[in-house]
């Protein structure tokens, strides 16, 4: 079997992401949980996005709105004594699809910076909603004392957290290798290539692109759900234009349409915004140029150098055999 960077790689960072609470356990560490936890949980919404900007063309500058969404059914349900997990999911899902239904509509309507305003609009008007509310914190956020309880599971405890936050992840990491490769997968990068040409053929690109849209707003309400767990906190910065640009920060530096290149990018992002972080609080200023450099050596991110490396050591092959 031939050896390759793409499929090593990744497979190792998964791997090491299995193993991070046993060795939180070993190391009697367990602010890793937490970082490695974040990490994982900012991986699934990063890889919901790549659904929409990697395949779909869809630059969404507005997705860390179902992030809130996701949040604060947590916290407003657990404020009113509802602790039942099953409840919090089922309500997420069902929120997330449809406001992403709504907002899919409207959105999906436009396209380029059209697109880009008015998810921003909509994920701003979110924003300003939940600062309104000041019986569930307002501005200042909504803290969660009880986390959410799936029978004799809780997520109250960290280990369970972190392992349901991975076993989401690799679920949506299978799931969206088998959509993106299907039917649902070539017409999404069909009409990100020429979607005129798609309806000419047939397909009705704007019912693939409305679906994409909302399966990707449910993810990213998961994703919101299991970060209220870990942050035991809901707030409006949750919802900002900030966090959005996080998220496509994290999918353009993995690599865009990869699927584990988003897993990547939030991993060297936030581990090296902590590590940054160590040595100076203007770590922005370190770490804007890194991400330009990287988008400079690969358009498609780390992924993507990966990707490089490999044709670079398969042309010295090629050199070494001719030679001979």
């Amino acid at each position: 079997m031939k050896f390759s960077l793409r499929t090593f790689v990744p497979a190792l960072l998964l791997a090491a992401l299995a193993l991070v609470p046993l060795y939180a356990w070993l190391t009697q560490q367990p602010f890793y949980l937490t970082l490695f936890g974040r990490i994982v949980i900012f991986a699934i919404a990063a890889v919901s996005l790549d659904l929409l900007i990697g395949y779909g063309g869809m630059v969404s500058f507005g997705h860390a709105l179902f992030l809130g969404l996701g949040a604060y059914v947590v916290g407003i349900m657990g404020y009113v004594g509802i602790d039942n997990g099953f409840a919090h999911l089922a309500v997420t899902l069902a929120l997330c699809a449809a406001v992403g239904l709504v907002t899919g509509l409207i959105s999906l309507r436009t396209s380029g910076v059209a697109f880009i305003m008015i998810t921003l609009a909509f994920a701003q008007m979110f924003y300003f909603l939940a600062v309104s509310l000041k019986r569930f914190g307002g501005d200042e956020g909504l803290p969660i004392a009880s986390g959410s309880h799936f029978g004799g599971v809780t997520l109250d405890n960290p280990n369970v957290l972190y392992y349901v936050a991975f076993a989401v992840l690799c679920v949506c990491l299978w799931a969206g290798a088998r959509m993106v490769n299907a039917r649902f997968g070539m017409v999404l990068r069909g009409s990100r290539q020429n979607d005129r040409r798609m309806r000419a053929l047939g397909f009705a690109t704007l019912r693939y692109k409305l679906a994409a849209y909302v399966i990707s707003a449910m993810v990213c309400g998961v994703a919101g759900m299991l970060n209220a767990n870990l942050t035991h906190f809901a707030s409006p910065a949750n919802m900002a234009w900030t966090a959005s640009g996080d998220l496509i920060a994290m999918v353009v530096l993995g690599g865009l349409g990869s699927l584990v290149g988003p897993v990547i990018g939030s991993a060297a992002m936030l581990l090296l915004e902590e590590l940054l972080k160590g040595y100076t609080e203007h770590w922005m200023i370190v770490f804007g140029p890194l991400i330009v450099v990287t988008v400079l050596l690969s358009r498609r991110g780390l992924y993507g150098l990966l990707g490089d490396l490999e044709v670079r050591r398969a042309r010295r092959a090629l050199q070494v055999e001719s030679k001979a």
